[in-house]
């Protein structure tokens, strides 16, 4: 379980990257339902850490206040040389079983270590080439939010540091504790394009004729069965208009986003309510409980009742 997170405040750090895990793991919201984090930013040598934007911050922790945390965050700072303590450190607290993510360029971090060697990675679209570069042996995927490994997270630059870390919440706590904490942030709970491998893709920013209205009645609608025909006719396009056009705005196909919109509902619904998985099934669109398992099996590599049993109690405790 998530219960401690360290960030890492390297020289050259990027403001926002570097606020965004404060904001997500740094704040008690209990008030309103949220988590509270054991939260503390540590950096190699105690004092001024410089920022990209030219003004500094004061650091009072050094890196051993990290030795046990369940989460270290490495947010942007560039992609130079990587000072060889971090990745010394680095490579203990992976070899510990703690989770490492990186925001942006924080990329460049991980991959001096050797850890993202072998494995698919994000970063920033504008650094994917020279990451490529730099570090052959990384899958660097420069179309995508965040990439889950399991125990590293990979995310795209800026709002997509937002999405990896609400996730990494939803994924330990569940889905309540990432709603909560978005609410409070006013950002989206989840952004994804329903891959299984919880891999996200860009969404566009909504203009006046995008599909926002036709999305807004199939989260209404997740209990109907809801054919690419009918939802082309509310869009006023052929189907296969609004299909090549679907795809271009929230990167996947109709089926595969409604179908992920109806997992999250499941889950939202396994964690606070009492009813069986027939009538989950039923509200959400399954169907039936045994489609409904298979779903959570393909997608969360769980069951409907290990899922309630791991989250459900703890909303409702």
């Amino acid at each position: 379980m998530l219960r401690s997170v360290a960030v890492l405040a390297v020289d050259g750090l990027a403001p926002f990257e570097f606020g965004v895990a404060c904001e997500v793991f740094g704040i008690d919201r209990s008030d309103t339902g949220g988590p509270v984090f054991d939260f503390r930013v540590v950096t190699a040598r105690p004092g001024t850490v410089s920022t990209s934007l030219g003004f500094t911050l004061q650091v009072a922790d050094g890196l051993d206040r990290a030795a046990d945390v369940d989460l270290v965050v490495v947010p942007a700072h560039g992609s130079g040389p990587v000072d060889p303590v971090y990745v010394d450190f680095l490579l203990r607290a992976h070899a510990r079983g703690t989770t490492i993510l990186s925001i942006c360029s924080g990329a460049f971090v991980l991959a001096a270590t050797g850890l993202l060697d072998g494995r698919r990675a994000a970063t920033h679209w504008m650094h994917a080439d020279e990451l490529r570069r730099l570090h052959p042996a990384v899958t660097v995927d420069p179309e995508v939010l965040y990439v889950d490994e399991g125990s590293i997270v990979t995310s795209a630059g800026t709002a997509a540091g937002i999405d990896a870390c609400l996730h990494l919440v939803r994924r330990e706590l569940g889905a309540g504790a990432a709603n909560a904490v978005a609410r409070r942030m006013v950002v989206p709970a989840q952004r994804d394009g329903g891959q299984a491998q919880f891999i996200a893709v860009p969404i566009p920013e909504r203009t006046p004729d995008s599909l926002a209205r036709v999305t807004d009645w199939m989260l209404a609608n997740l209990d109907r069965e809801v054919t690419v025909d009918e939802l082309a006719r509310k869009a006023l396009m052929s189907p296969r208009t609004f299909a090549r056009r679907f795809r271009a705005e929230v990167g996947t196909t109709p089926g595969a986003w409604l179908n992920r919109q109806r997992l999250l509902r499941a889950q939202h619904l396994l964690e606070e309510t009492d009813d069986t998985l027939e009538a989950i099934a039923d509200a959400t669109g399954f169907g039936s409980a045994a489609v409904l398992r298979h779903h959570f099996a393909r997608v969360l590599q769980t069951t409907p009742t290990a899922y309630r049993r791991a989250f459900g109690e703890r909303q409702r405790a």
